[in-house]
């Protein structure tokens, strides 16, 4: 079974837009607006890390989420996030897999870096303002059979 250019064009948008909203409200809503960026700052701070990353990752989450809903570059910025999306696993990584489990658990920073390398594969979908150059990746790769060949629609 082949899949459409549209099909897959409409699949990325779904899932442009849904990380975008996820980091915008991880940003906004949980670090703002429920912990405070204080109490996010202190946070980092009592997990080890300097509290004005608190309010670099606040921004970088916010910006990353606009820009995604947008259509904005978005392979870059989803790519550009994962270290942010790798530190929160890191730190969550002792407190077992349930990401309500005390400190939060490991499976949702994992669900969500799996996801942005997927959108950061598929390119940004339709109705994109800005769209991301493909990424290239070694041909041999494409050409064995591993990844099959496709056009990216814009």
């Amino acid at each position: 079974m082949t899949q459409s250019p549209l099909s897959a064009a409409y699949a990325a948008l779904l899932l442009r837009l849904s990380l975008g909203v996820m980091y915008l409200a991880h940003s906004v809503v949980l670090k703002w607006l429920t912990f405070t960026l204080t109490g996010t700052a202190q946070y980092f701070q009592s997990i080890g890390l300097s509290p004005t990353l608190a309010y670099l990752t606040f921004f970088a989450e916010a910006v990353g989420g606009v820009l995604l809903i947008l259509g904005i570059q978005s392979r870059w910025v989803t790519l550009a996030l994962l270290p942010i999306l790798v530190g929160a696993l890191g730190v969550h990584s002792g407190n077992g897999w349930v990401f309500t489990a005390t400190g939060g658990g490991w499976e949702y920073p994992l669900y969500l870096i799996i996801l942005s390398v997927a959108q950061a594969l598929l390119g940004d979908g339709a109705y994109a303002i800005s769209p991301s150059r493909p990424l290239h990746l070694k041909r041999q790769l494409v050409q064995g059979g591993a990844l099959p060949v496709q056009r990216e629609l814009r």
